[in-house]
């Protein structure tokens, strides 16, 4: 597996730090690109992309604004617009390095709120959609004087930080060798900002609502043991869109499904339904 980096520029000037893992010695069927979640980055998924490798595809990660390498304050995002925007970006660049062959975009928990509603909004060139675990909801519904508060707080104060709240034993269960920590991680954080909690929330009802205007097909997985993104969301999307939709339920799954026990039966299950897409 061959393995490069880059930065572009993303919205309103922000440095966004991509990279990129393809197969070594044989042709790339198709790139795969992939938006992280919140507090984590790109380069979680080195265990995703070499599977994906030995199967001919070529993974394409950034860093989110307020993420990993890229610049911004940890946790904060400009709006929700800018980041469906560096999507977007990211997906213009896998065009130029791999002329004429086909993309599909690959969204996880607060990534994949970030990739549905650029595939609604801005309708790029992509053949298909991958959303694992989405934030379209929170598994659990904050108190609404708190988000109320959070709300009035977030106009004169956007980029105050707050702790997600995150305990790491929620993402996976152990067991799968390849699984990427995230305790150890220095570029992972458990920070957001009342700003970006407002507008991915947000964003996640716009999608719901809109959903029906999705274009390409859909695979979405979601783990029934999920404590932090909402499975009821998943299937609520899922029954919008229908036949268009293949929704993988998996029993007893956690939050990071690709870091999950069951993580390479899940990655794989992402690279059959990329096959059969092609």
């Amino acid at each position: 597996m061959l393995r490069d980096e880059w930065q572009i520029t993303g919205a309103k000037g922000t440095i966004l730090f991509l990279r990129e893992w393809k197969p070594k010695a044989r042709e790339v069927k198709a790139v795969v690109c992939l938006v992280h979640g919140m507090g984590e980055h790109g380069d979680r998924y080195g265990h995703v992309a070499a599977l994906f490798a030995e199967a001919g595809y070529a993974l394409i990660a950034l860093d989110q604004y307020g993420h990993g390498r890229s610049s911004g304050k940890r946790g904060h995002i400009l709006s929700l617009g800018a980041v469906v925007s560096d999507a977007a970006l990211m997906i213009e660049a896998a065009g130029k390095r791999h002329a004429g062959v086909p993309i599909f975009l690959y969204g996880h928990s607060m990534g994949g709120n970030v990739a549905l509603n650029c595939a609604l909004r801005l309708q790029p060139k992509v053949k298909g959609l991958i959303l694992t675990s989405p934030w379209l909801r929170l598994a659990f519904k904050p108190h609404p004087a708190v988000e109320w508060m959070g709300r009035r707080l977030a106009s004169v104060l956007p980029k105050l930080q707050q702790s997600t709240g995150l305990n790491p034993a929620d993402l996976f269960r152990p067991g799968y060798a390849q699984a990427a920590p995230i305790v150890e991680d220095p570029l992972c954080h458990t920070k957001i900002t009342l700003h970006a909690y407002n507008e991915i929330s947000a964003g996640g009802e716009w999608a719901l609502a809109n959903a029906s205007e999705l274009r390409v097909p859909l695979l979405l997985m979601h783990g029934t043991s999920d404590r932090v993104t909402s499975l009821e969301a998943s299937r609520l999307l899922a029954e919008g869109l229908d036949e268009t939709c293949h929704f993988r339920r998996w029993d007893g799954g956690f939050h990071e499904l690709h870091n999950d026990i069951e993580g390479e039966m899940a990655i794989h299950e992402i690279i059959n339904w990329l096959g059969g897409q092609l």
